[in-house]
């Protein structure tokens, strides 16, 4: 019988020692213990094990923090303000300037008279001041977008445990989603209307190109090859010369404010482009988020009953 109380015994005291290893995390709290007598053992809960790089206090490392917050950056609406910003600038800066080298050209040139081109230059006045507002009005949209893709993006993926949408929420996102498709197609007209003066100024420019061909070749003068501005309902059909011919057209081409202001109107209606692919983005990336937003509002909707 005392050979048996003894293995008894002894796997008894192999079981204790068993029970008494102390895991890594366990002796994290003990050498804090150690460092710090004043605090309390009973303040503390159970340390997770290790996992990649999370310290022993269970809080996550700055690789994980990094990751999550990278995970949060709406990247479509980030790619499409860029782009809504670059092409509003272009826009409404070489427009700008175009318009003025217009007024120039159509003064020196092809009417003479003031009060024949009167209503074109207060229309076109009109115009830089409405490039002013379209500047001023997309900088303010774009970054206003650019927030609510960051919101929608993190309620969308969960990042936060208390950040959810809500009912407001969702109808700010249709709100933004409607507005946003309107100025969709309001910017295509304007993107449409853009190609119009590059159309008139390509126009003179070819025929430029054909006058100084015919002087190469020899063959016909070019005082016969004319460009009437009148025909494009700019300057009324009185305006005095409204039209130039031969050497006068080319040398009206051969100026800098022609050079630049034909450039500019091209560059511009590029911008105007821009700026309807990045709404075009906003369009695709802001009906994503509201339908998702609305489908996870219904799913919660369901779990609660």
């Amino acid at each position: 019988m005392k050979p048996a109380m003894e293995t008894a015994a002894e796997e008894n005291a192999e079981q204790s020692q068993e029970k008494k290893v102390i895991t890594r995390p366990e002796m994290e709290i003990g050498r804090y213990h150690w460092m710090y007598r004043s605090s309390r053992p009973h303040r503390y809960h159970h340390v997770p094990a290790l996992r990649g790089n999370v310290s022993p206090l269970g809080i996550q490392g700055c690789f994980e923090c990094c990751i999550k917050c990278l995970g949060g950056v709406p990247y479509a609406s980030l790619v499409a303000t860029i782009l809504c910003f670059s092409g509003v600038a272009l826009f409404c800066g070489c427009g700008h300037v175009a318009l003025t080298g217009t007024v120039s050209i159509l003064e020196q040139h092809f009417s003479t008279t003031a009060s024949d081109h009167a209503l074109l230059s207060e229309v076109i006045q009109l115009m830089q001041y409405v490039i002013y507002g379209i500047a001023s009005f997309f900088f303010l949209y774009g970054i206003i977008l650019l927030a609510e893709g960051f919101y929608t993006t993190s309620a969308v993926k969960e990042l936060h445990g208390e950040f959810k949408t809500t009912a407001c929420g969702r109808c700010i996102s249709g709100m933004f989603v409607f507005l946003t498709y309107v100025l969709g197609v309001a910017w295509l007209g304007v993107f449409g209307f853009s190609a119009v003066p590059v159309f008139m100024f390509y126009n003179i420019w070819s025929t430029c190109e054909v006058i100084k061909s015919l002087q190469i070749n020899m063959t016909v003068p070019g005082d016969q090859i004319c460009v009437d501005i009148r025909q494009y309902g700019i300057i009324p059909w009185n305006a005095v010369p409204g039209k130039a011919c031969g050497p006068i057209l080319e040398n009206i081409c051969n100026t800098n404010e022609f050079y630049m202001s034909y450039h500019l109107f091209i560059v511009a209606c590029a911008g105007a482009g821009a700026t309807v692919i990045a709404l075009l983005i906003y369009m695709m990336a802001t009906t994503y988020n509201y339908a998702v937003l609305k489908f996870k509002s219904r799913e919660d909707c369901c779990t609660k009953f």
